[in-house]
């Protein structure tokens, strides 16, 4: 097997977690990995909110922090809370300075929208629903014009090689069927969330959890992967991806409705439409269960200026045969984003020693049980730019030998089994008998195909859910019989294994 021995950083994932560690990893060499084309495979490209950040005068970091921190049920680390708050308005003006083309007001400030637990009108959009692909196109373009930065696109990770020691010196990569090793300083993941190990996702079907699971299989620790998030709002057109229609619609004062035309939301929650996710997520979830049918009304709100406001959920629904300046749009709960993931410090690194990570496959704490809308952007610019600064610090290479931790794809009719039962058993409302089964099904497939990076992913969250026993944010049980004390989860993978035996028995 061909090995390359790169004196910098390996970056692995070019969404805006991976593309700005990989700006802020200079004057160190760069070797950027990703297995789609840029501005492909990521969620960040398909971001419509925007992002959020104390830009007002209104406002404050400490605002910012306090809704973050209340937003995520108990789990929020306020440290880390304020420090995502405190860097962020900045991060957000280092994007503007790119060419990210915010929506300014006549007095040239950032123009801002009002999104669900906000206590404030903060998220700086693009357009009404473009923000992701505008932030992106920015930042791909100072990558791309970067001399420290090298792209590979069409590679795909496959692999860690670790040293004797446990930590991380490399990666294996995949490209055009060829395999090659790679030796380098610092590794940093930035591989993205699990919606892709979901029926009903809102994300590229790319992302089945690969960075995480092979981070687990290599020792590394993982937080809170029960937590997932479900966005209330996805366009049920029967598209897989399903389309989103973003939560700034809501804010713009959009409604939730039944088929019978009738406003439900005031029924489970006093916010409303503009009640945390979960909520929502689980509001609609009943009344589609119940037979009354989920529908957003934006007509009033919105009405003839769908096409300039927002093109991108304009012209899903008109995809979908729906105009939404007339007609209702038929919404349901899809997986979007996760909370957990490979645990890091503010710096992005890891429980192994040349390992870090940043974006949605890391766990920095800032989301707690279910992260405030507007913050994943967010996070990925300022804790990838962290992860970047502390990665190109790393010394030295390590000579052979290395262990490769690796593990085979899972077939593409197994990945779909795996997808079905995960959204029917680990999705917006759980209980012990469908955790069970799921985690039975897990095995199954494990013993037939190998212990795929998917399948680790999946056995993380099942058996993580199935441990906690209460509903706290985006983890809701049907059978909880209370709540407990807030308490984070910390695991290894080690540790799920007697979990996993008590399932399978």
């Amino acid at each position: 097997m061909k090995r390359i021995r790169h004196d910098g950083v390996v970056v692995v994932g070019a969404g805006l977690a991976g593309l700005t560690a990989a700006l802020a990893a200079a004057p160190a060499k760069v070797l950027l990995l990703t297995g789609a084309p840029l501005n492909q495979g990521c969620s960040s490209a398909w971001a419509q909110g925007g992002m959020a950040a104390a830009l007002s005068a209104d406002d404050t970091p400490a605002l910012h922090a306090a809704d973050t921190v209340a937003a995520g049920a108990g789990l929020v680390d306020p440290v880390m809370a304020r420090l995502l708050a405190e860097e962020g308005p900045a991060a957000v003006r280092a994007l503007a300075d790119l060419g990210a083309p915010f929506d300014r007001t006549a007095d040239g400030d950032f123009a801002q929208s009002l999104e669900a637990a906000h206590s404030r009108a903060r998220v700086a959009r693009v357009k009404g629903d473009q923000a992701g692909r505008a932030i992106m196109e920015a930042v791909t373009a100072a990558v791309l014009a970067a001399p420290h930065v090298e792209v590979r696109a069409g590679a795909a990770l496959r692999g860690l090689l670790q040293d004797v020691q446990g930590a991380v010196r490399g990666v294996l990569a995949e490209q055009d069927g060829r395999m090659v090793q790679i030796l380098a300083r610092a590794v940093v993941l930035a591989t993205g969330g699990i919606g892709g190990l979901y029926a009903v996702t809102t994300t590229p079907a790319e992302l089945t959890g690969d960075g995480l699971g092979l981070a687990a299989l290599a020792g590394a620790a993982v937080a809170d992967p029960e937590f997932v998030q479900f966005h209330p709002t996805a366009i049920d057109v029967a598209r897989d991806p399903a389309p989103l229609a973003t939560e700034a619609l809501r804010g713009e004062g959009a409604v939730l409705v039944d088929a019978a035309g009738e406003r439900f939301m005031g029924r489970y929650h006093p916010d409303a439409e503009l009640a945390p996710r979960d909520v929502v997520a689980r509001a609609i979830h009943a009344e589609r269960e119940a037979g009354r049918g989920a529908f957003l009304d934006a007509r009033d709100a919105i009405g003839d200026h769908f096409p300039d406001e927002f093109p991108a959920v304009f012209a899903a629904c008109l995809a979908g045969g729906i105009d939404p300046r007339r007609q209702l749009i038929p919404v349901a709960p899809a997986c979007h984003y996760h909370m957990g993931g490979i645990v890091t410090d503010a710096d992005g690194r890891t429980s192994l020693p040349g390992l870090f990570a940043a974006g949605e496959c890391a766990s920095t704490g800032v989301h707690g049980a279910n992260r405030l809308a507007s913050n994943s952007l967010l996070e990925a610019a300022v804790f990838g730019a962290r992860a970047g600064a502390a990665a190109r610090e790393a010394e030295g290479l390590c000579e052979p030998p290395l262990a490769l931790v690796t593990g085979p794809q899972l077939p593409k009719p197994a990945l779909q089994v795996l997808r079905q039962a995960m959204s029917r058993d680990a999705g917006v409302i759980r209980d012990a008998a469908g955790l069970t089964r799921l985690l039975q099904l897990i095995e199954e497939l494990e013993a037939k195909h190998g212990q795929a990076p998917a399948l680790v992913a999946a056995r993380l969250v099942a058996a993580c859910a199935l441990a906690r026993g209460e509903s706290r944010g985006g983890h809701f049980r049907a059978d909880a019989t209370g709540a407990a004390e807030p308490a984070r989860t910390f695991v290894t993978l080690a540790d799920l294994q007697p979990a996993l035996k008590f399932a399978a028995e």
